[in-house]
C-alpha cells in the first residue's frame, strides 16, 4: 500500500499543466475579419484553460488593426465597420482585464491611421515597431499566429 500511494505521489508530480504561447499579429483592414478573429482569440484561450493548461497570449496591432485600440476610433473607420471594430474592442478590452492579455500598438500605424496616442486605450501599450515586439515574443518562444 505504502508503494502504491508513492508510485502515486510520484505519477501526479510529473503530470503539469502545459503552457501555451502565442502571439497573435493583426494587420488586417478588414473589420469583419478583425472582429471574428478576436472573438477567436477569446475562445481558444478559453478551451485552453478549460483544459486545465495555462495562455499567455499577445496580441500586437499594426496596419489595419490599430483602430480598435482606439477611444475615438468611429471618427477614422468606415460607418459600416464600426460594429465589427466595436466588437474587437469589447474583445480585447476582456482580455486585457480578465486574462491579461498584453496588447501592443505600433506607434507607426497609430500615425498612419491618424491616432494620437492619447486616444488610445488606457491597456494598450504603444511600441515604437510592432514587429520588434512580435520578433521578440518569437524569440520568448511565443508562436506567431496572423491576421492578414
Amino acid at each position: 500500500m505504502k508503494h502504491t500511494l508513492l508510485l502515486l505521489l510520484a505519477l501526479l508530480g510529473t503530470i503539469q499543466a502545459q503552457e501555451y504561447k502565442a502571439v497573435f499579429d493583426c494587420s488586417s483592414d478588414d473589420a469583419r475579419y478583425i472582429s471574428g478573429r478576436m472573438m477567436l482569440v477569446e475562445k481558444t484561450i478559453e478551451m485552453i484553460e478549460k483544459r486545465g493548461d495555462k495562455a499567455t497570449v499577445a496580441i500586437t496591432l499594426h496596419g489595419g488593426c490599430v483602430p480598435m485600440a482606439s477611444r475615438a476610433f468611429e471618427e477614422i473607420i468606415y460607418d459600416e465597420d464600426m460594429p465589427y471594430i466595436q466588437n474587437a474592442q469589447n474583445v480585447i478590452t476582456r482580455l486585457a482585464e480578465k486574462k491579461g492579455v498584453e496588447i501592443v500598438a505600433c506607434a507607426m500605424s497609430l500615425d498612419a491611421n491618424a491616432i494620437e496616442q492619447k486616444e488610445v486605450l488606457p491597456f494598450v501599450h504603444i511600441s515604437k515597431n510592432s514587429f520588434i515586439d512580435t520578433i521578440a515574443y518569437q524569440n520568448r518562444g511565443y508562436a506567431v499566429m496572423t491576421f492578414k
